[in-house]
């Protein structure tokens, strides 16, 4: 045989062996593609409320490992009144090792779990725990699960629209979610939940239905021992899950592309919860630091945004401030009710950057020395300028135009003190410029002008939040 090869010409050659790389190549993704879906088994009893949303559930979920090819799935259902039970022999300790992970779809109460410290062993040996909504409404007397799943629901309001912020554009799980992606739902409260146990991936920065600013959670997820767990609590209703539901009468609040994302949502976080996909699981740190270019001009933080290091209360009887996701926020909701916060370091000729966030219809300041405020306002409607508009040196200057943006949106401040000087640049516009303020302008620390003075934040108006506040020294 050899010697026939070499008898032939060797273009011959050349294209035989040419030919049979190609053929091999052609194997080659039946080869790959030969893996063995993933068994999940989807888990939708329910002891407590039962969502009218689980047969969507079950269908979509079914859909997305048929498509996909990533899973196949088994399912555990039952009703409050314990029919469908029968079911639960698939989450024994004999039965559990047939799957590579479970799905808790809209789960509630006390379910009858076998086993459940087996259970969560076996889900600490490797395998993929996956919770949508109510999931986190079950097993409230089983710390335990509780911990796996690292939060608790506490309670809801009225459904509300609400925009997710992506904390983890890069996580498997969100890389279809748009920036501040719009979704109108059952928005979940959550206790026992610590961010610097989970890794967050979504959430909203004020409250879905009063709008104070504040850190609530809406997806994330974690190691488990040598599991993965996902969890999300968005899917309350049909057209979260479904792009085709529709109500009977043709109508749906969630336009389709809401349902298509959250799909997508659920499909990346089952494949990273499988392993078949990377991504971070390690909880973020919130700690600030300036960029490169305000460091290089001299600026530092004054917040750090994980304590409240370098601050302390007016009034220590009001405790009305607190660290939320690398916020400073005030959670004083009327008048009266909270407390000022105070540096504890002085200063005189300075530039100071911050970010806030104020609620409709509240009221704080940012105080240059502890003595001339920076108003902090929703403006509402107004629209001429004031000596208690939003931005002006309350009761002193008004601002040289509007500005504002609406409550619930962040806004950007650059004010500059220099001697009696103050200058004051609102969301990018110069509105006060190098105005002598040679008086304090109201619920002032001290009346010391001529001495140097701390940094306040005026916190007994009303819910508002900071961030990213630095400050940079001037020459005197």
């Amino acid at each position: 045989m050899r010697e026939k090869i070499k008898n032939m010409k060797r273009p011959l050659v050349r294209r035989l062996i040419q030919s049979t790389a190609a053929i091999a190549l052609l194997g080659l993704p039946l080869l790959l593609g030969a893996a063995e879906p993933k068994h999940l088994l989807v888990v939708t009893a329910t002891r407590g409320f039962r969502h009218s949303s689980i047969p969507t559930a079950e269908k979509v979920l079914a859909q997305l490992g048929q498509e996909s090819g990533a899973f196949t799935v088994d399912y555990v259902r039952g009703g409050p009144d314990g029919k469908g039970d029968e079911d639960f022999y698939k989450m024994s300790p004999e039965n559990l090792p047939k799957y590579d992970g479970v799905i808790f779809a809209n789960t509630t109460g006390e379910l009858p779990i076998p086993d459940k410290e087996f259970f969560l062993n076996w889900l600490k040996s490797g395998k993929a725990f996956i919770g949508m909504h109510s999931c986190s409404d079950t097993y409230h007397g089983y710390p335990a699960f509780i911990e796996m799943l690292g939060g608790e629901f506490k309670e809801h309001h009225a459904q509300a629209h609400v925009d997710c912020l992506n904390e983890d554009p890069k996580h498997p799980a969100l890389q279809a979610v748009p920036p501040g992606w719009k979704v109108f739902d059952e928005i979940y409260l959550f206790k026992n939940f610590h961010r610097d146990q989970v890794h967050g991936l979504l959430w909203l920065d004020q409250h879905p239905n009063d709008g104070y600013p504040g850190d609530f959670p809406v997806a994330w997820c974690k190691d488990y021992g040598k599991g993965r767990v996902f969890y999300i609590s968005l899917g309350h209703r049909e057209d979260v899950w479904d792009p085709n539901w529709t109500d009977g009468n043709g109508k749906r609040d969630n336009p389709p592309e809401v349902a298509r994302t959250y799909q997508k949502v659920l499909l990346g976080g089952i494949k990273w919860t499988l392993g078949l996909e990377p991504g971070d699981a390690a909880p973020q740190s919130t700690a600030y630091q300036v960029s490169a270019s305000e460091a290089a001009e001299g600026f530092k933080p004054v917040f750090d945004g994980v304590d409240l290091k370098g601050w302390h209360l007016r009034n220590p009887s009001k405790p009305s401030w607190s660290v939320q996701n690398g916020m400073l926020v005030n959670t004083a909701a009327h008048h009266g009710d909270g407390s000022d916060l105070v540096s504890d370091q002085k200063y005189w000729n300075f530039t100071a950057r911050y970010e806030y966030m104020v609620a409709k219809g509240s009221n704080s300041g940012f105080y240059l020395r502890g003595r001339h405020e920076v108003q902090i306002l929703d403006d509402g409607d107004a629209t001429e300028p004031s000596i208690t508009s939003n931005g002006s040196i309350y009761n002193h200057t008004a601002p040289s135009k509007m500005v504002s943006k609406k409550p619930g949106e962040w806004q950007t401040v650059e004010a500059t003190i220099i001697g009696h000087k103050v200058t004051v640049t609102l969301n990018g516009v110069k509105i006060i410029d190098n105005v002598t303020v040679d008086r304090p302008t109201g619920s002032e620390l001290d009346g010391n002008v001529n001495d140097p003075g701390s940094l306040f934040l005026q916190g007994d108006h009303g819910a508002v939040a900071f961030r990213n506040v630095r400050i940079k020294v001037l020459p005197d």
